[in-house]
């Protein structure tokens, strides 16, 4: 059992598996290294031949980039996180009403929403009962989607 999954079961399972829900089939690990995209050893950054445009147009890069980075510096690191579950929320939510609905996803959101929601508990400051809220609506409208899924 790898570290990542002694976390889920130890804040309170999967959402795939039993107690939590009904029962999916587990999750393995991805060894399929074709999924992963192919880098040819043939490019080389170096090849490139840089003028002045280009040179002028990475420097507004890296200032909106710096720019960025001062503006979510000056935010809350639980508003950050706490938008964070709730863009997860939104993925589960997705996933839950396509037709057909994917499960297997579905059920991988909601479990990085549990991660944080029950890891993180009162850190998420003063959104976390209702982060605790949407992680129970999130898991009942699973529930209640893999019930009507079912032949």
């Amino acid at each position: 059992m790898t570290w990542t999954h002694s976390i889920a079961f130890a804040i309170g399972g999967r959402v795939g598996v039993a107690p939590t829900s009904l029962q999916l089939s587990p999750i393995t690990e991805v060894t399929d290294l074709d999924r992963l995209a192919h880098v040819s050893d043939d490019s080389d950054v170096m090849d490139l031949e840089w003028d002045d445009e280009m040179g002028d147009q990475l420097g507004d890069v890296q200032e909106a980039i710096a720019a960025s980075r001062a503006r979510l510096a000056q935010v809350p690191a639980e508003v950050v996180v706490t938008n964070h579950v709730m863009g997860l929320y939104e993925l589960a939510a997705i996933h839950l009403s396509s037709v057909p609905p994917n499960l297997v996803s579905a059920a991988l959101a909601i479990d990085a929403v549990a991660c944080l929601v029950k890891g993180l508990e009162e850190r998420l400051g003063e959104d976390a009962s209702t982060m605790r809220d949407a992680l129970a609506n999130i898991r009942l409208a699973f529930v209640s989607v893999k019930v009507a899924a079912t032949p």
